[in-house]
């Protein structure tokens, strides 16, 4: 069950980084992509920011805000990757 709430925190931290960044045009919510930056972004972000802060690895506001900080920059370059490769096809 915790595993489920890890998969499901990690999809909704990253869809709300997808409605942050933006889509370029595209609508609606990339789910694989939300997934792999939410599980990605919050282990990476929401770890840092949370020994950072010395809350340790409990669940804490500033883990919570460090996921999504993940989330945000792992989006972020998925989106250059992926225009720098089709600039390339040109």
């Amino acid at each position: 069950m915790l595993l489920l709430g890890i998969i499901l925190f990690g999809m909704l931290v990253g869809a709300a980084a997808q409605l942050i960044v933006g889509r370029s045009g595209r609508r609606g919510v990339d789910w694989g992509l939300a997934l792999v930056a939410g599980l990605v972004g919050s282990f990476v972000g929401g770890l840092v920011v949370s020994l950072v802060s010395g809350d340790g690895l409990a669940l804490r506001p500033s883990g919570i805000i460090g996921s999504l900080a993940g989330a945000v920059l792992v989006t972020l370059g998925w989106q250059w990757w992926r225009g720098r490769k089709h600039a390339a096809r040109r």
